[in-house]
């Protein structure tokens, strides 16, 4: 068993590595710390630590390093949110103040985080599955071209540009409007696909004015598939490249995952939040998604019908802390923004 005083010493340990990146010794601790004991006792409570495999010699009577198991033991009894700055959080004001739309505020989230943690920061969608369609706009830009506008009450805005198999008439494009808007209007994005996937079905293609129909459904269709796939708005990936003497092996994997994002979907979606909403996964725990040198640090946020998470994936050699403050504070204002936007409409 560890002491109370040992965890005290793999706090130090884990605050002086993320600070230094060099090994922690027991005469730098009793010199940075204030602890009231002796080198040699502070010796005796690494050996412990050593001994829990919470802390490791990298190299011959080099100091410590703390290793995963540390780490998640830092996060879940000895991390303390540090408060952000009043530049920090005014930074925050400033990058997510007055958003043009979601695509937009979630971009801004983005770079947001990247400069408040200097990691790779990550934000999901919200799922629109069970936000309704509120218009559907055609702009004719000549000829058979079309931009395809769909809203939604979550203020998802999609603009889509397509071509008919034949050139269009203003009546035509007021036609098709109207015949897209029955099916899909007021209605919730799963209810919507379905009932542009059966009128799809039964649309004949004998006439000029079915091949429209026909071309402009399977626009819309694709769009509201787009609307219920998970997806994720990522900034701030060259911050690897600037931290890959943190990682003992290649950046390959997570630029990878950083790619193909259906690892990290899947990594985001299965990570256990504390009742704060808060959430990590350290080096190791990652090992079935490829990333076992990589920590995501991550705090849900409010959408309309449900949640949603915002996080950090940087090196496991990264300050938790600061992190997991950044990336609560961003989520409770944006999910502060997401309410108002929801109670203006």
């Amino acid at each position: 068993m560890v002491s109370d005083r040992g965890l005290d010493v793999l706090r130090a340990i884990v605050q002086d590595y993320v600070e230094t990146r060099e090994p922690v010794g027991s005469k730098s601790i009793v010199e940075r710390h204030s602890f009231g004991v002796s080198a040699a006792t502070i010796r005796n409570d690494m050996a412990l630590l050593e001994d829990e495999e919470l802390i490791t010699a990298p190299h011959t009577s080099s100091g410590r390093v703390p290793t995963d198991k540390g780490y998640r033991v830092f996060v879940n009894h000895l991390a303390e949110l540090r408060p952000l700055t009043s530049a920090q959080r005014s930074a925050i004001t400033a990058f997510l103040g007055a958003p043009a739309d979601l695509d937009d505020m979630l971009g801004r989230t983005v770079r947001a985080l990247t400069q408040l943690t200097g990691q790779v920061a990550l934000v999901q969608y919200p799922s629109f599955e069970r936000a309704s369609i509120t218009h559907v706009e055609l702009v004719h830009l000549g000829g058979s071209r079309l931009v395809v506008v769909l809203v939604t009450d979550t203020g998802r805005v999609s603009q889509r540009l397509m071509a008919g198999p034949e050139p269009l008439e203003e009546s035509d494009v007021a036609t098709l409007r109207a015949q897209v808007s029955v099916l899909v209007t007021g209605r919730p994005v799963r209810e919507g696909t379905q009932r542009v996937a059966q009128a799809l079905a039964e649309t004949l293609t004998d006439s000029r004015a079915d091949r429209a129909l026909g071309a402009l459904l399977r626009t819309v269709g694709e769009e509201l598939d787009e609307f219920r796939q998970d997806r994720l708005v990522m900034a701030g990936s060259a911050n690897l490249a600037r931290a890959e003497g943190d990682f003992r092996g290649s950046i390959y994997p997570l630029l990878e995952a950083i790619e193909e994002q259906v690892t990290l979907l899947r990594l985001m979606g299965e990570m256990v939040a504390d009742e704060q909403g808060l959430a990590a996964s350290i080096g190791r725990e990652n090992e079935a998604f490829g990333l076992v040198e990589a920590s995501v640090v991550a705090s849900d946020y409010d959408t309309t019908g449900g949640q949603a998470r915002v996080g950090v994936l940087g090196p496991t050699r990264m300050d938790y802390s600061s992190n997991l403050a950044a990336v609560r504070a961003v989520a409770h204002y944006l999910s502060r923004l997401l309410e108002e936007d929801e109670r203006a409409r």
